[in-house]
């Protein structure tokens, strides 16, 4: 039996890689006569954009930055495809992992710092540009990005506003003419996993603002600037930022970068997986093993464990989910993708405590797996 391992990760406990790791090893610790390959996955989260670059044998580099809070840091970026293409994680400088819990700043916080990572790879001669934007620390709608990139944000009396997206309600024009040109001939790709809008109750602000630290009055105040610039933007561009399916990702990072920059809004699994040609893996398989945080309803809208077990299932593939939680009564639908879907959760405990022993549980419940398929044999 050949076993493909594909899991992505875990948020706020390890890495896909780790979690592939955990697996392995479980399995290898079973009596099940085997062999296993480790693919971890990324749908566009905190992580995806290092998977491609060691996927595809990326060259690695550091630039200085500014972090959320305009201090200066070292961040990472890769080139890959024979220097053509630039991989840049927003995460890496504008993330919350960036920050401690009691700096997040909604309001003042800029992804200016990725925008500086996009301008080092431009500087390598990359013509095309993919960006993950998972884990970042703003719901700035890309307006850090594209100051950086040299667009200026003006008020009425033609001043330039600099702390966005705070003053985002004074926007009266955005001047696009000092955009650095070498974007005319570059290609920007964006990788999603999900599909919120930019305001609204399932906008930026109000799904994704609390998990970069604001309140219930920030969120407010956050969604009323958002739909301010998306009115100007509108008028400018021809382009409504709030029908973008998947604008309200990063805290609208999407919806502003294809406002501006036209950039290409894509499913990140699906790419992720043409991009490190997961075909290839998943047709030597006999059975595949994924695995997240959360597996459930909101899965099959488009997260990596649906991604892979899509492509698994079309090939007659069984698939296992392994998660932290899984839903009490799995649905048909959770069915039809996942023929088992395990809890690695075995005992009840505090979110901390499963959260520190996601690796051990994946090894414990991989164990199990195997001595029991090894039973079946």
């Amino acid at each position: 039996m050949h076993i493909l391992i594909a899991p992505n990760a875990f948020k706020n406990s390890i890495s896909a890689q780790q979690a592939a790791d955990a697996i392995q090893q479980g399995l290898a610790n079973s009596g099940l006569k085997h062999s296993a390959e480790c693919f971890p996955i990324g749908d566009g989260g905190d992580g995806t954009a290092a998977l491609i670059a060691q996927k595809l044998n990326g060259q690695q580099f550091s630039a200085v930055v500014q972090d959320p809070l305009g201090r200066n840091i070292n961040a990472t970026y890769s080139i890959i495809q024979e220097g053509t293409i630039g991989l840049i994680e927003m995460a890496e400088a504008s993330g919350l992992k960036r920050l401690s819990h009691k700096e997040y700043s909604p309001l003042t916080a800029s992804s200016f710092g990725t925008g500086q990572l996009m301008l080092a790879a431009l500087n390598k001669g990359v013509k095309k540009i993919i960006l993950t934007i998972g884990g970042s620390a703003t719901v700035d709608a890309g307006t850090g990005i594209l100051r950086a990139l040299g667009a200026r944000f003006l008020n009425a009396a033609g001043v330039e506003l600099t702390i966005l997206p705070q003053q985002l309600n004074e926007l009266a024009f955005v001047d696009t003419t000092t955009l650095d040109n070498r974007l005319n001939n570059c290609e920007i790709t964006i990788l999603c996993d999900v599909t919120n809008t930019l305001i609204g109750p399932q906008g930026s602000a109000a799904v994704f603002g609390p998990q970069k630290g604001a309140t219930a009055h920030e969120v407010a105040i956050l969604d009323s600037l958002l739909l301010h610039f998306a009115t100007i933007s509108l008028q400018q561009t021809g382009i409504d930022l709030l029908d973008i399916i998947g604008g309200g990702a990063a805290g609208g990072v999407s919806a502003g970068l294809h406002g501006y920059l036209i950039a290409n809004l894509v499913n990140g699994i699906d790419y992720f997986l043409e991009l490190t040609h997961f075909k290839n893996a998943i047709n030597k398989a006999n059975l595949l093993i994924t695995a997240e945080g959360s597996i459930d309803e909101q899965t099959l809208q488009g997260k990596g464990p649906f991604g892979v077990a899509k492509m698994a299932k079309a090939l007659g593939i069984p698939v296992i989910g392994l998660a932290g939680q899984i839903p009490t009564n799995i649905s048909e639908a959770l069915q039809f993708y996942f023929d088992m879907l395990i809890s690695i959760n075995k005992v009840p405990t505090s979110l901390q405590d499963a959260l520190n022993a996601t690796a051990a549980n994946l090894t414990l419940t991989a164990t199990e797996i195997g001595n029991k398929l090894a039973l079946n044999k």
